[in-house]
């Protein structure tokens, strides 16, 4: 059956495309667009099967999500036990068979190969020495570029045409100061890895959704993760302590039952963020989603028993304020203090009640950011359009990996893990098409 999709007021036979291959010729390029971690990934598949490889990408330059990600230092993956370290991301059946692949340990001696020693921090996270992305992207691109592959930048992918046993795919081509043109070129085989729809200013906009969409590939709707959420400050809160760090709080999203997990977060001119946020924010997500409001409790002194704290708030002051004897005794002031006046003043007049509120702080929560200041996204390509290769069953010869998959995950080295091992699955599946190996169960 022929797959109809219009694009631009074109007509496209997408599927055709693929269905009739001819035999393989090496000098006709294998087309990868994107030229983030998991488009990489793929081209360097490729190109170790000996393919001849182009990478397109719209930005004027390649990775800069990666680079982006790298600036407070490059968190490649996690150290801890492997069956712990997969549970972190949703959809893990779709997950799991690429960590198997290409975990952990595998990412660490690859990075180690390319030149980068890394290094496993006290939380367990993985780093390179360097602490930064340039160096890894660099020695990257410089290898790839030794094993052939091609890339271009500036080229928006726009629509794509069918030829017999291969797919002309059509790009809006832009340069500094000149008229955007528009590129036509023929592949033997794709892989798409065009991102989420968060941080769009460095490429990420999920603008190819609709050219799937038209292919009858079904696109599960993209929502924010890794994401803060919006909180009605007072003036005074957005002034004194917006962009301040909460450290060393813990926090829950269950005060009957709660699970702590202590760390940092920020205070933002608009709500919450920063890590301890972002590693439930899509549980608050759906909350949000199905109530209409989600609650999250702070503990502000997680190294203190409530008995401590009750006892040491049942000794006199004497002529100290509340505020001294508190930062006194027990180190608590700025802006945990601050964030404790704003969500329960009435708590700091009775001793009882403001040991209570230190170590379970209620604060509710009606919306997340705006998907394009997450720092990733839930939804994408659902697993039951992809083959195990990560081949579209509907578009035999289109391969996709990265955050364009219906997957999610904790912030970590999580999501830069699963976007280099499907990159991987990815890039080795285009190989086994080509040689002739066609789609996977």
């Amino acid at each position: 059956m022929r797959t109809d999709c219009g694009y631009g007021g074109q007509q496209t036979f997408i599927k055709e495309a693929f269905v009739t291959r001819t035999a393989l010729n090496h000098s006709q390029a294998v087309a990868v667009i994107g030229a983030g971690p998991a488009g990489l990934m793929a081209a360097e598949q490729l190109a170790a099967a000996g393919y001849a490889v182009d990478i397109y990408d719209a930005m004027p330059s390649v990775g800069r999500k990666f680079l982006r990600a790298g600036i407070g230092g490059l968190n490649l993956t996690h150290a801890e036990a492997f069956d712990t370290f997969f549970t972190r991301y949703s959809h893990s059946d779709m997950v799991l068979p690429w960590l198997h692949d290409f975990g952990p340990d595998r990412l660490r001696s690859w990075a180690a190969a390319l030149g980068i020693e890394t290094f496993t921090g006290s939380s367990g996270r993985v780093f390179p020495v360097q602490k930064k992305a340039s160096p890894m992207l660099r020695l990257w691109l410089q290898r790839l570029r030794q094993q052939g592959v091609r890339i271009h930048t500036r080229h928006r992918w726009t629509a794509w045409r069918a030829s017999a046993g291969t797919c002309r795919l059509v790009f809006d081509v832009s340069a500094s100061g000149q008229p955007t043109q528009s590129r036509e070129v023929t592949a033997m085989a794709v892989v798409l890895a065009l991102g989420g729809a968060s941080w769009s200013r460095l490429g990420s906009d999920g603008r190819w959704q609709s050219m799937l969409a038209q292919a009858g590939v079904v696109v599960s709707p993209f929502t924010p993760s890794n994401c803060g959420f919006d909180y009605p400050w007072s003036e005074f809160m957005r002034l004194h302590f917006a962009g301040q760090p909460l450290k060393s709080v813990a926090l829950s999203v269950d005060a009957n039952s709660p699970q702590w997990r202590q760390g940092e977060a920020m205070i933002s001119r608009h709500g919450v963020q920063g890590g301890l946020i972002y590693h439930a924010s899509r549980t608050l997500r759906q909350r949000i989603e199905r109530d209409g409001f989600t609650q999250i409790y702070w503990d502000l002194l997680p190294d203190r028993t409530l008995a401590d704290i009750e006892g040491i708030l049942a000794q006199p002051r004497g002529k100290q304020s509340q505020a001294n004897f508190l930062r006194k005794r027990l180190a608590f002031s700025g802006v945990r203090a601050a964030l404790l006046h704003e969500l329960a003043p009435e708590s700091t007049h009775d001793p009882g009640n403001l040991a209570r509120s230190i170590k379970c702080l209620p604060q509710r929560l009606h919306s997340a950011r705006p998907i394009d200041e997450a720092i990733s996204t839930g939804g994408g390509i659902v697993a039951e359009e992809l083959d195990k290769a990560l081949m579209l069953r509907r578009l035999p010869g289109v391969f996709c990996a990265g955050e364009m998959l219906d997957w999610d995950a904790p912030t970590g080295g999580y999501l830069l893990n699963a976007c280099l091992a499907s990159g991987r699955v990815a890039g080795q599946g285009a190989v086994a098409f080509l040689q002739g190996g066609g789609a996977d169960p």
